[in-house]
């Protein structure tokens, strides 16, 4: 499952994580993480792959039922 915008976004205010640590965690730059979050680029599978698998390590916990209103985020127990 692939990760939107928005789900990035709330992931990393749950984790209270900036966009230079995710970056980081990710080995991806810091402008793939602003460009995706702003929505003017999706990220390579690879690097959305990092992106996700570095918040899952986090804590995070993605969900979505294909619809966008149906997707989120929240912290895994």
């Amino acid at each position: 499952m692939s990760i939107t915008p928005a789900q990035c976004r709330a992931a990393r205010a749950l984790v209270e994580m900036d966009q230079n640590e995710l970056a980081a965690r990710a080995s991806v730059s810091r402008g793939v993480i602003i460009d995706f979050e702003k929505g003017r680029r999706t990220p390579g599978r690879n690097n959305l792959a990092a992106i996700r698998q570095a918040l899952e390590a986090a804590g995070v916990q993605f969900f979505g039922g294909g619809l966008e209103r149906d997707e989120g985020v929240s912290l895994s127990r």
